[in-house]
């Protein structure tokens, strides 16, 4: 399809917002770089999440007791078999589809079951404790795990918020779906949505269980604990191999670490998608724009760029979800946009949507004295390709009346709607979003209503 950035609802025109949903929306050709942490689901108040966590447990458990009553392979290929959860698409990847782990590395990790005498006798409360002790086991691998072994609570989920927003599902198999009762992966056939280009089934997941980092990680450990509490200073810092090897061997520190994590459970939260800016640094950033120069001069038109792509993803959410943000060439120069998926969450976003064809809104981002014809030209022949026939363009000050007579006589001639916002719309923005007593898209709406009347009826 031909929208940047696409997501599941985008390609079937279903108008939602991350806000409003339970579950991360999928993106269609890339991963959500977001990571099921079942620490989140063990701290939880809901009994259905702490049952879920024990099933993670216990499962993976199991493979550890197969493995240790010589059941080597049988235990090895569980374990592959639960390392990847392509269905999921949490991660990094750029093409959706991950690798399973190797014999040799599921080996290395289920051997800690045997090596490491605490594990042997109780096994893991927190698996995520792998993660110290074995190298390449990593948060994507403890993700995977997590979902492949609930994927049969993830299915009914998936299905009943697809019923519930009109996603279509179609009959799919799944090839590794864990059976809980006969401790085995096995095939199913349900009904799910599916990738519109490759056709792979997709699973929902949680917003509440996503996090860019496991609240047990390596880092944490290291920098908050280790150092502070176990390292002798004056000698050298192990390096990873080393590190991981120490705690191998001095298992009971790791699960002192693991006690004072769960000790603070309380200030473990899941990751939103999108963080929106504090107060304090809109503030900064609008008078960090405001005080620049236009043009170019010390960098002036990259500082103006970044600041108000910051700005700007947290004023519009979320009533207008951040895309991404991407350079363009335009006759030979380069041109810095903003896209926003239109969610057509208020009125006004659905007319600029039904009128203008515009499933999302692209921000042109111009740092000069005066805006141009050229400029309206140039975001308009953007505008023929895959935007539909509304745009922005965010300058430093009010355009001369010749360039806002040709954004009305685009309008007259071709219907077409380019707004121009400047130094003044940005701040009465801030200010909205500050005071939290209107939504500044409001601003943007109050521009589009003056450039209307405006226009020959």
């Amino acid at each position: 399809m031909s929208i940047i950035r696409p997501r599941l609802n985008d390609f079937f025109n279903i108008p939602i917002t991350q806000e409003e949903v339970d579950f991360a929306i999928p993106f269609i050709d890339e991963d959500i770089p977001l990571y099921v942490d079942p620490f989140l689901m063990w701290k939880s108040p809901s009994l259905q999440d702490t049952s879920l966590h024990l099933l993670i447990t216990n499962s993976f458990n199991h493979i550890g007791h197969l493995f240790n009553k010589g059941k080597e392979k049988e235990a090895i290929e569980l374990l592959i078999r639960a390392s990847e959860c392509d269905e999921v698409g949490l991660g990094n990847s750029k093409t959706k589809k991950g690798k399973r782990i190797g014999e040799k590395l599921a080996s290395k990790i289920l051997n800690q079951f045997n090596s490491i005498p605490q594990i042997q006798k109780n096994g893991f409360v927190h698996f995520e404790e792998l993660q110290l002790l074995v190298e390449n086991f990593s948060k994507d691998r403890v993700s995977d795990i997590s979902c492949n072994f609930i994927q049969s609570f993830l299915v009914d989920f998936t299905i009943e918020q697809s019923e519930k927003y009109g996603i279509p599902i179609e009959k799919v198999t799944l090839n590794n779906i864990y059976n809980p009762k006969k401790l085995e992966f096995g095939k199913e056939e349900t009904h799910l949505p599916v990738n519109p280009i490759t056709k792979e089934p997709i699973l929902f997941t949680p917003k509440r269980w996503l996090k860019h980092i496991p609240w047990i990680n390596p880092d944490d450990y290291f920098k908050n604990y280790y150092v502070n509490n176990i390292h002798d200073k004056g000698d050298e810092f192990p390096d990873r191999i080393k590190l991981l090897n120490f705690n191998r061997h001095n298992y009971d520190i790791v699960k002192a670490y693991t006690a004072i994590k769960e000790k603070q459970s309380e200030d473990c939260k899941n990751d939103p998608l999108f963080n929106q800016i504090p107060i304090t640094s809109a503030k900064r950033k609008i008078s960090t724009i405001t005080k620049l120069p236009t043009g170019k001069t010390d960098n002036a038109d990259r500082k103006f760029e970044d600041n108000t792509c910051q700005l700007l993803a947290s004023l519009l959410y979320p009533h207008l979800d951040f895309a991404k943000e991407q350079s363009r060439t335009d006759s030979g120069v380069l041109i810095r946009d903003l896209i926003f998926y239109n969610n057509t969450s208020t009125d006004f976003l659905k007319e600029i949507y039904n009128d203008y064809v515009s499933k999302q809104i692209v921000f042109e981002l111009k740092n000069v004295a005066e805006v141009s014809r050229e400029h309206i030209f140039q975001l308009n022949r953007y505008l023929n390709d895959q935007f539909g026939r509304f745009g922005i363009i965010i300058t430093r000050k009010p355009p001369p009346k010749k360039v806002f007579r040709n954004t009305i006589d685009l309008w007259s001639g071709q219907r077409r709607c380019i707004l121009i916002l400047d130094d003044s719309d940005l701040k009465l923005m801030t200010q909205v979003f500050i005071s939290k007593q209107r939504n500044p898209i409001e601003v943007i709406k109050k521009k589009y209503i003056e450039f209307i009347r405006a226009c020959p009826s």
